[in-house]
């Protein structure tokens, strides 16, 4: 396979440069979908969860459906995709999915196959790959509407047409009655994440652009939010000026923005508050986005006005953790040999690795933002996995600072390449960055290496006798 190098490209079709091929996309992920329930002891596929069947069938309903669990997919051994989805969305698959028009004349004639097709089948009948189906919406249908009876009746009926009825099916996620009704046709449910997610392990070329396109929209929201931090504004603001800066590039899917200042950064919350920004405050940000669905997962940290010492030290302690664990970074390392330079939960404050979890950590990215390599102490020494090019993931890092209350956070998304690495994270994150109005005293400008108190002005403040 040809690799294809790392860049990025404006988001227009154009006839003078070859950009990103999807329907090579959508060729390579279902084949190696294909390579690894092949590998696996299963004889097809299910999925309930919008990552697993964007993957294998190139189909996407918007995102307000994901944690509503309607629509699956199947993919049997030796078989193509086959979609059952909400209401008039399978109609649109009918009409511009033609990957989906298996040809095989079951639900209308002879389509273009795996990569042709007109979206109809002769005579106007529908692809067979695409077909209305819905499943129990979290429950909300009665229990007496046998829903979860109905999707376990059209998936066993596949299953035996294709001589798999008594294989095991390896499901991603599912509802209890569904896995009720499946296990009363008679079919052997069993685990079926690890197949989607060792397929999806190692990115195409094609991946790799999408995910670092997605990385280049993130840093022209941080571009704009380093401009716009300054003391009185709110953290729910930085989260809605980030979220228009993305949406405006085209973002598919904004799915957070965690934006964390002052004394709520140390123990981090995870979650975003309506807090005013003051002078001298520590700041920072994880956004999460989805370009063509492959997700961004990207941390960096401000101080407001001015840095004290203690938030210079934190800072310089989290990227120095960055740096030793990036260093690493090629084919053949594992994630045991990443976590080792990483300090221990006791190290900065916590009992045991689960209380500290994911905060040095590591995750693949693609479709979702937690995908493998799982990169953590609480794993990784025990059950180490062997990086490969091809691998895009993120580090994360993190340091409290000797004050109690600010700390420092840093995230990079990297790519293995053939002999060590790349950092697609572009925005500047090897120093602290001052974020705000530049001030000025009689003296000239404010030093921005400053306690954010003014007892500096005594000789007892200044540390002299």
């Amino acid at each position: 396979m040809v690799v294809m190098a790392i860049r990025t490209f404006g988001p227009n079709a154009v006839d003078w440069e070859q950009r990103i091929d999807l329907d090579r996309l959508r060729r390579e992920r279902l084949d190696r979908l294909h390579e690894a329930l092949n590998r696996s002891e299963l004889g097809a596929l299910l999925s309930f969860d919008f990552a697993n069947i964007r993957y294998m069938s190139s189909t996407h309903i918007g995102t307000w459906a994901m944690d509503k669990l309607i629509r699956f997919a199947l993919l049997v051994r030796g078989g193509e995709p086959i979609v059952w989805d909400f209401g008039s969305a399978a109609r649109h698959h009918q009409l511009f999915n033609p990957w989906l028009d298996h040809g095989d004349g079951k639900e209308g004639g002879k389509g273009g196959g795996k990569e042709g097709g007109t979206g109809g089948g002769q005579g106007g009948g529908p692809p067979t790959g695409a077909r209305a189906g819905i499943s129990t919406l979290r429950g909300a249908f009665h229990p007496d509407a046998a829903i979860g009876a109905d999707v376990a009746a059209k998936v066993a009926a596949e299953l035996r047409e294709h001589g798999l009825a008594g294989e095991p099916l390896g499901v991603d996620i599912a509802e209890m009655p569904v896995l009720h009704a499946l296990k009363e046709q008679g079919i052997d449910v069993v685990d079926g994440q690890q197949v989607f997610l060792e397929a999806r392990r190692v990115k195409t070329p094609d991946e790799i652009s999408l995910l670092t396109q997605a990385c280049s929209m993130v840093d022209a929201a941080y571009e704009e939010l380093y401009g716009y931090l300054r003391p009185g504004v709110r953290e729910n603001e930085c989260v809605g000026l980030v979220s228009k800066v993305l949406y405006d590039l085209g973002s598919e899917y904004v799915e957070g923005v965690n934006a964390i200042s002052g004394e709520r950064c140390s123990p981090h919350p995870h979650v975003f508050s309506d807090r005013l920004i003051r002078p001298g405050d520590p700041a920072f940000f994880d956004i999460l986005h989805s370009h063509l669905g492959y997700r961004t997962c990207y941390y960096r940290t401000f101080a407001v006005g001015s840095a004290s010492p203690a938030q210079r030290d934190a800072y310089v302690r989290c990227r120095a953790y960055m740096d030793e664990a990036i260093a690493l970074v090629r084919p053949g390392a594992t994630t045991a040999d990443i976590v080792e330079v990483w300090p221990r939960a006791q190290e900065f404050g916590f009992p045991d690795e689960t209380a500290a979890f994911a905060l040095q950590y590591g995750h693949g990215v693609g479709l979702s933002i937690w995908e493998k390599p799982i990169f953590s102490r609480l794993v990784s020494l025990d059950h180490p996995e062997v990086l490969e090019a091809g691998m895009v993931f993120a580090l994360e890092t993190y340091w409290p600072a000797a004050d109690g209350w600010s700390a420092a956070r840093i995230e990079e998304e990297i790519v293995v390449t053939a002999d060590g690495c790349e950092v697609i994270t572009k925005f500047p994150a090897e120093e602290l960055l001052v974020a705000g109005r530049k001030y000025w005293t009689v003296g000239g400008a404010l030093d921005t290496r400053r306690e954010s108190q003014s007892h500096l002005n005594t000789r007892e403040g200044r540390g002299e006798r």
